[in-house]
């Protein structure tokens, strides 16, 4: 059973002032989660700085704990994980809830199918409707086993291999935590567990496996993008120095592009290639983004992004890119809305399964601030408004999302009248302290 439901925290945003100032956002929530298991899968003792603290990172955390590994916080983002070495993790004595933590879960379900062991994952409201059969089917073909509701929804209870199987799995659809959960599995499987993706995800699973030394091989192909990984490696404990979430510079990167007069920089950022389409993207639309200081950390590339307000233009955004931004669209919606003429986006379906039904959520909240949207099966056309404020003027309901949340008071922060949210509690999964974030480069977000 999911904990209880918190009280609502409705939230609101008003016209803003110029915004200034220089901020680092909170740590990669991706690396995060891929840090502490594969701290706990390592043998000794890994040191992580910049670790994201929100609520979903924390939850992994617990679950390693439930595990046997030690992971403990020592200090502002600064934690230590005592590992027990590949194999070596405990049946859990507990079911483990996850909370809105769709990435850690899916991953940890990876972690238990390589262990002869049982587990039983649940999860808030919202990662309760969130399907489980992409990352099972793969996992099953390794020897696990999975019982859960109907849908392969959670609560799900996992049965590990006792001797998992190594595998070479095709995704029928690009998915890094499917790739991530298969290889974290293969771990712990004999011989060599091979993933091929029909478009490259992110490969912060790869880059830390390698970090802390598996042996792990990338080969593009005629069939796609071939991640092959030397099973029962002895991974050594290596220091993490986490870099600030492109994903939740994202909300103040856009807010500095469309609010007049604005100047921001956005320290320490990870670009990995495979993350920063919208950087990308709005190169394209003609942002300025300054990127200054390029330098690598713990095998991610890092810089900082100084960002200046400008005029933005609409584009065609093609779905090959949507891999490498899947988060990023609710907060790209807001700048098309801003832009002069009209942004198409393809390639969108996965957006109808994450936290909520994205798509929808984006184009309900643009058309009651009063945008022109249009929303198909897989893609989303914004009509903008040549730099014009929106009216705004409207609550939007963001059904447990956290970017969703984010976004629309990033609009408010342009529109004419006000826009709120009624729950901004979510945020906390990955951008806690958002609101002191946006109010201390001068927002004003109530």
């Amino acid at each position: 059973m999911s904990a209880p439901t918190s009280p609502k925290s409705p939230l609101q945003a008003g016209p803003s002032h110029a915004l200034k100032g220089r901020v680092r956002v909170p740590g990669d929530k991706s690396i995060s989660h891929r840090a502490l298991m594969l701290g706990a899968l390592a043998v000794g003792e890994t040191r992580i700085s910049g670790l994201l603290e929100g609520e979903d990172v924390l939850a992994t955390a617990a679950a390693v704990n439930a595990m046997g590994a030690r992971a403990e916080r020592t200090g502002d983002g600064a934690w230590r994980v005592v590992g027990r070495g590949v194999g070596g993790l405990a049946e859990p004595e507990h079911v483990i809830d996850m909370g809105n933590a769709g990435t850690g879960v899916r991953l940890m379900m990876g972690v238990v199918a390589g262990h002869d062991m049982t587990a039983t994952f649940t999860g808030d409201a919202s990662l309760c409707r969130r399907p489980m059969g992409r990352v099972t089917k793969p996992l099953e073909m390794m020897g696990a086993k999975f019982t859960g509701r109907e849908g392969g929804l959670l609560p799900m209870t996992v049965r590990g291999a006792a001797e998992p199987l190594p595998i070479e799995y095709e995704l029928p659809v690009a998915s890094a935590q499917v790739k991530s959960a298969v290889l974290l599995a293969g771990l712990n499987a004999p011989g060599v567990t091979t993933v091929i993706e029909p478009q490259p995800t992110r490969d912060h699973t790869e880059n830390m496996l390698r970090w802390f030394g598996a042996e792990v091989a990338v080969q593009d192909t005629a069939r796609g993008r071939r991640v092959s990984l030397i099973g029962r490696p002895e991974l050594t404990a290596r220091d993490v120095a986490v870099p600030a979430d492109v994903s939740s510079a994202a909300f103040p990167l856009v807010a500095a592009l469309v609010v007049p007069g604005s100047e921001v920089t956005l320290v320490d950022v990870g670009l990995n290639p495979l993350r920063a389409g919208l950087v990308t993207t709005l190169g394209e639309m003609g942002a300025a983004i300054e990127v200054l200081n390029r330098r690598e950390e713990a095998g991610e590339p890092v810089a900082d992004l100084r960002v200046t307000a400008h005029a933005l233009k609409g584009v065609t955004v093609p779905a090959e890119r949507a891999p490498s931004m899947i988060d990023e669209y609710p907060i790209l919606a807001v700048a098309a809305a801003l832009a002069e003429g009209e942004t198409r986006m393809e390639g969108l379906k996965e957006l109808r399964v994450k936290e909520s039904d994205r798509l929808a959520a984006v184009a309900r909240g643009l058309a009651a601030a009063g945008v022109e949207v249009e929303e198909g099966p897989d893609w989303l056309v914004v009509r903008g408004s040549g730099g014009r404020p929106p009216k705004g003027g409207c609550t939007v309901t963001v059904d447990l999302d956290h970017r969703i949340a984010m976004a629309f008071l990033v609009l408010g922060l342009v529109s004419e009248n006000p826009v709120a949210i009624d729950d901004g509690a979510a945020m906390a999964t990955s951008f806690p302290g958002f609101v002191a974030v946006m109010n201390g480069l001068g927002a004003d977000i109530k």
